[in-house]
């Protein structure tokens, strides 16, 4: 039986029963919740997503205190009983709950029933990361050459020339076997190109001003000095993590704790954005499945794309485009549909759309604005949006057939796991408890850029030194003959003319220098701080 035969839901007439029969699918599906129509809600009318059209990508948006947290929730337990891993990223703390099982009370019951949902508490397999070590969760990091020009300058906030000229400097140190692993490495790098012994090397590379290797350099030591430097190093997460499923056959269901980094926006946002890129190009090409491989929920996204350079948001829209046929669908969390750029927004098959606000000039604005990304439909959705009440929201997504389903108003399902954050102790004994915890818990420092840029130094300080000490032993046969000699205008020594070279100045100026510092503290015997 096809879409369009299948028989109207019990109780729904008109453009209900008309609305309810464009969800009726055949194949395996996702349950999010029952149609509402005039004020009513009608159980029978159940609106649903198809399971195969989930890597058609997605957007959950709404005002804040509308229920998009608990619509990811909703959607990442139904994934992980159909078998799909899930990556969430957990800003507020409170995504946690997913790993336990509800707490049965007179609201769940009453949700359950307006739905038509046979609700029962379980929790769901979960493993917890968090960035660079920071707060609870299994140790997520990545390297600097692997994190790349383009994230790295969002990171920065440099603009579209400095972004160019970092390009640069990633090209020059990948061509001179300068790894750069963590920020002291590409600190280094950009330290030593802008003393007096790198200039002629700046030259080189072309298109790089001292200027604006200054300014990276800038913004390097103070992003470091913000705490940053711990998300990058090894050992490097591999993100094929994100797709392991539990013994039983139930998707894992990957959360990130973002609540210790949340006055670094700009850093998180761009750390999903790295997770996607390098599944990306990990990933081989498997077009359409009848389930997806992960779901990836990219929260708070108009972080990501605030204030982005054009090549960001260009690698952001292809990324999106061509991850789909890998297998991966991506949900972007937002309060209003005006925070996704329009050519990333046209890529999102399924829409969640949770109330709105209508308070000022510019909310009435982005209110028209999203009712105009839907399609037409039999609701004043101007009037619906902001009437939504908590756990509800418009819905359209795409049949399995690849069209967009009628808009629905819905009631949504009440999760089955705890709304809200687990225990402090069960949240770190679960993460202590992972197989993956001993692989990624302690950071390793090895030799990289920095320590070869900083042997190199020393050798170089060494030799003058070596060549100063050669003709101290020299000099006293000299003095002697001087002293016989007759007395005329002395010529320097070696170890004056060495003080007084170029060399010796360019050394004695690197000393003032980022990596100048980092040599001059080890030879007055301060250790580095390993990560």
């Amino acid at each position: 039986m096809s879409v369009s035969e299948q028989p109207p839901a019990a109780g729904a007439t008109g453009p209900a029963a008309e609305i309810a029969a464009g969800y009726a699918f055949d194949g395996p599906a996702l349950e999010l919740g029952a149609l509402l129509w005039d004020g009513v809600c009608h159980p029978d009318a159940r609106i649903r997503v198809p399971l195969p059209v989930l890597n058609r990508h997605g957007l959950v948006a709404g005002a804040t205190g509308t229920g998009k947290t608990k619509t990811l929730q909703l959607i990442a337990e139904q994934l992980s009983a159909n078998g799909v891993p899930v990556f969430l990223a957990d800003i507020k703390g409170d995504v946690s709950g997913v790993s336990a099982p509800g707490t049965d009370g007179e609201k769940v019951r009453q949700r359950a029933a307006e739905v038509g949902q046979e609700w029962r508490a379980r929790g769901f397999p979960c493993e917890f990361y968090g960035l660079g070590g920071t707060g609870p969760g299994i140790p997520v990091r990545a390297t600097v050459t692997s994190f790349g020009p383009v994230l790295l300058s969002k990171v920065l906030q440099l603009n579209q020339t400095q972004e160019q000229s970092l390009g640069l400097i990633f090209h020059y140190a990948d061509s001179k076997g300068l790894e750069l692993i963590d920020l002291k490495d590409l600190r280094a790098v950009v330290a030593f190109l802008v003393s007096d012994t790198g200039k002629a090397e700046l030259k080189g590379i072309g298109g790089l001003s001292t200027a604006t290797a200054g300014v990276i350099l800038r913004s390097l030591t103070a992003f470091e000095q913000q705490g940053a430097g711990d998300f990058f190093g090894e050992p490097e997460f591999d993100t094929a993590e994100l797709l392991r499923t539990a013994p039983d056959g139930r998707g894992i269901v990957s959360v990130l704790e973002l609540p210790a980094v949340q006055d670094k926006p700009q850093l998180f946002s761009t750390f999903l954005m790295w997770m996607l890129a390098d599944l990306f190009g990990d990933l081989p090409e498997v077009g359409d499945l009848d389930k997806p491989k992960l779901v990836f929920f990219f929260d708070e996204a108009h972080l990501l794309f605030s204030g982005a350079s054009k090549a960001f948001l260009e690698s952001i829209t292809q990324t999106v485009r061509l991850i789909r046929s890998k297998g991966v669908g991506v949900f972007f969390v937002t309060q209003t549909p005006k925070d996704v750029p329009s050519d990333v927004l046209g890529q999102l098959g399924n829409r969640v759309q949770h109330a709105l606000r209508a308070f000022t000039p510019e909310d009435a604005k982005a209110l028209k604005a999203t009712v105009r990304t839907f399609p037409n439909s039999p609701y004043d959705l101007e009037e619906v949006l902001t009437g939504l009440g908590t756990g509800e929201a418009v819905v359209t997504v795409l049949s399995e057939k690849g069209a967009p389903t009628p808009v629905a108003a819905t009631r949504l399902r009440a999760p089955e796991s705890l709304m809200g954050p687990v225990d402090a102790a069960a949240l770190d004994a679960a993460v202590k408890a992972s197989p993956l915890y001993g692989r990624y818990a302690e950071a390793v420092d090895r030799e990289s850029a920095y320590e070869k840029l900083t042997a190199e130094q020393r050798a170089a300080e060494a030799a003058a030194l070596e060549a100063a000490r050669d003709e101290e032993a020299a000099r006293a046969p000299r003095e002697k003959e001087a002293a016989r000699a007759p007395r005329g205008k002395e010529e320097p020594s070696l170890a004056e003319q060495v003080v007084g070279s170029g060399i010796f100045t360019s050394l004695a100026r690197s000393i003032g220098t980022q990596l100048g510092r980092e040599i001059s503290r080890s030879l007055f015997g301060t250790a580095r701080r390993r990560r």
